[in-house]
């Protein structure tokens, strides 16, 4: 059997099981009117596994031949499979893959102990060093609790993208939150359109655009230009309202971690409420950003 025979078996078996769950059965509306189709749109099954729909549709077409482990076992679970199905799925995906081209590795998580330190010596000045799709991977005390109600999150939940969508503190947090989440969203799109088969980025879109339709609205949008200096407002619960500057920088030894650092003139009120939020942050012992959280015991905030 040829490579191209494998993966069009892998397309055909998702094609087929795709029109025989229908929407009301995983809990989705089916809208007014009749379907054109039967069973579920890719959007929708796209969006219950946590992956792209672009990522799913070429899956579809047989032009994506090397799903991981833990997109096959997504797929078995949006599709509703019995154990037979879902190892047959995952012989399928197995027998594709054998004849796919190598993947590029995933971005690394580590942060390096220099950079750690330099985060230290950043103090009070908030800091925290970010992933490529908004992980927060480390932060100095101030960068951690600047964000009200982030370090009550495990390590491995901490997201920027997530908290300006899905944490209640987040609007009340900023006064212009509406230019915020579309820079946020705009940074996302980006990756997007360099690295679209990413997981990481495609896990991320996947719950955002369930959970939030904010999100989904703005995504639509395609936006692509996101800000990388400026000014930040901030109506922040225990230090008041500020507006410190920001600046980014890549970290050219890591690929994908991004150094922010926010600052304010030493004369000033915004000073004294970033010294006030390193006091704070230390008051709170913060889970280590790299620590692997039990996300099985996470409740989502809504």
């Amino acid at each position: 059997m040829s490579p191209d025979q494998h993966s069009n078996d892998l397309a055909g078996f998702l094609r087929a099981r795709r029109t025989q769950v229908g929407p009301e059965q995983v809990g989705l509306p089916t809208g007014p009117g009749r379907r054109r189709t039967p069973g579920l749109r890719r959007e929708e099954l796209a969006t219950l596994a946590g992956v792209s729909v672009d990522y799913y549709t070429r899956l579809e077409r047989g032009r994506e031949t090397r799903p991981s482990p833990a997109v096959v076992d997504s797929l078995a679970r949006a599709l509703r499979l019995e154990e037979d199905e879902h190892e047959h799925l995952r012989l399928l995906a197995a027998r594709a893959a054998r004849n796919a081209p190598e993947p590029a590795p995933a971005p690394s998580r580590a942060v390096r102990p220099g950079v750690k330190l330099m985060l230290e010596n950043l103090r009070p000045a908030p800091a925290y060093v970010l992933s490529r799709t908004l992980d927060v991977l480390a932060a100095n005390a101030g960068g951690l609790h600047l964000y009200a109600g982030l370090d009550s999150w495990p390590a491995k939940q901490r997201n920027l993208a997530r908290y300006y969508f899905l944490h209640p503190a987040a609007r009340d947090l900023f006064p212009e939150w509406d230019t915020r989440v579309r820079g946020c969203v705009a940074r996302l799109r980006a990756l997007a359109g360099t690295d679209p088969d990413a997981p990481d980025l495609a896990r991320l879109v996947g719950e955002l655009l369930l959970k939030s339709e904010d999100f989904a609205r703005l995504w639509e949008r395609y936006d692509v230009r996101p800000h990388r200096t400026g000014t930040k407002h901030f109506h922040h619960p225990q230090v008041g309202d500020l507006t410190l500057g920001y600046q980014a920088m890549q970290l050219e030894d890591t690929p994908g971690h991004r150094l922010v650092v926010y600052y304010a003139d030493v004369a000033s009120p915004e000073h004294d409420a970033m010294v006030l939020l390193d006091m704070l942050g230390t008051q709170h012992t913060p889970e280590p950003a790299d620590r692997t959280a039990d996300t099985d015991r996470w409740t989502q905030p809504h």
